[in-house]
């Protein structure tokens, strides 16, 4: 098939420091390509990949000092690649909406789009119930809640390279915390569960500028407070895999409708427990007593630490590559694309214009 994938430009493909759909993107498309496809990447120009690249911008607008409006280079990459729609046979969008008008009015390729989002926007709304024939794809059953009404073609759950992040069969001494500081993703709480158990807490972390205040105010404080936590910013997909694998357990407890949460498999990966809390995505994705434990509160999760010790991190590990490998990730957007081809071919053609 001549596949292309439309990436964000926020962050490279794939992602220099933090970013989870440009990720992702790289996985998938990687694995496209080993497959024998024709793929073309639509991404930024510090990308990387043995697909085709078409670049947008010189770098990742996130790490571009330079970059003022980030929707516009979106929309002009979207134009670009409906202006090229002749030449694929699937047009896979990773930029939310940004395609859909496009789409609409370019029947002869097959399209459909991965939210990788939260939807409970109240401006969503109103959106997908003009956009009901575009073809969209959830990475949880969950994330579909606000938004029923849109066509939603399948679930797709993230996968990674099996060989991507080691086995650490022998669990550290500390908990680790890896994420956006931000009120929803939760590490105040975590430096709560940590400062209850009296262990030491490790947490790689993003700070948009939204969210300084937040972080001066909240977070700053409660870190003097306690020796035990330290903060360690973002760090790379090499140092992901030490920094994961030599926990004893990673602390995910979360307060929004998470989508998906990457980090509970890439812990996963690493034969590392996870403990979350049930929001959104997290009791499709964790296997709760065995890949770590879905807690509701602050005293389940102080509980939920110290029964770590019982799980087996080689089973934690068996289940990662049973449900969340690159392969079978890639084989559910194949069939998914093979299935709107399809339909294309059987779909009755249209009256001609009199």
């Amino acid at each position: 098939m001549r596949i292309a994938q439309i990436a964000p430009l926020h962050e490279s493909v794939p992602p220099k420091l933090y970013g989870g759909t440009e990720r992702v993107v790289y996985w998938l498309t990687e694995e496209l390509v080993r497959r024998g496809h024709e793929v073309t990447l639509f991404a930024s120009g510090d990308s990387h990949t043995q697909a085709r690249l078409i670049p947008f911008c010189p770098q990742a607008l996130r790490l571009d000092p330079n970059a003022v409006d980030t929707v516009a280079p979106h929309l002009l990459m979207v134009e670009k690649v409906f202006q090229m729609a002749q030449e694929f046979d699937v047009i896979h969008g990773h930029v939310d909406y940004f395609p859909y008008s496009l789409a609409r009015r370019h029947p002869q390729v097959a399209f459909l789009a991965t939210l990788h989002g939260r939807l409970d926007i109240p401006e969503l709304g109103p959106l997908y119930e003009e956009f009901r024939d575009i073809p969209v794809v959830s990475i949880s059953n969950a994330q579909r809640g606000p938004i029923p009404q849109a066509r939603w073609v399948g679930t797709v759950y993230h996968g990674l390279p099996l060989d991507l992040h080691p086995f650490y069969p022998q669990p550290g001494d500390y908990l680790a915390f890896l994420g956006r500081v931000s009120p929803e993703k939760g590490l105040d709480t975590a430096i709560e569960i940590a400062t209850r158990l009296g262990m030491p807490l490790k947490a790689s972390i993003k700070i948009d500028r939204v969210d300084r205040p937040y972080y001066e105010s909240q977070i700053e404080p409660m870190v003097r407070a306690n020796p035990l936590v330290e903060l360690i910013g973002e760090i790379t997909e090499k140092e992901k895999s030490d920094f994961l694998g030599k926990a004893y357990a990673v602390l995910f407890p979360i307060r929004w409708p998470e989508p998906f949460g990457l980090v509970m498999i890439e812990a996963m990966a690493c034969g590392t427990p996870v403990i979350a809390m049930r929001c959104g995505s997290v009791p499709e994705v964790m296997v709760d007593g065995e890949t770590g434990f879905i807690v509701d509160s602050v005293d389940a999760a102080v509980a939920a630490v110290q029964k770590v010790g019982e799980l087996s991190r080689q089973r934690v590990r068996q289940i990662f590559e049973e449900r969340f490998s690159v392969e079978r990730m890639t084989n559910d957007y194949e069939a998914l694309y093979q299935q709107l081809l399809a339909e294309r071919t059987t779909a009755p053609s249209p009256m001609p214009t009199p």
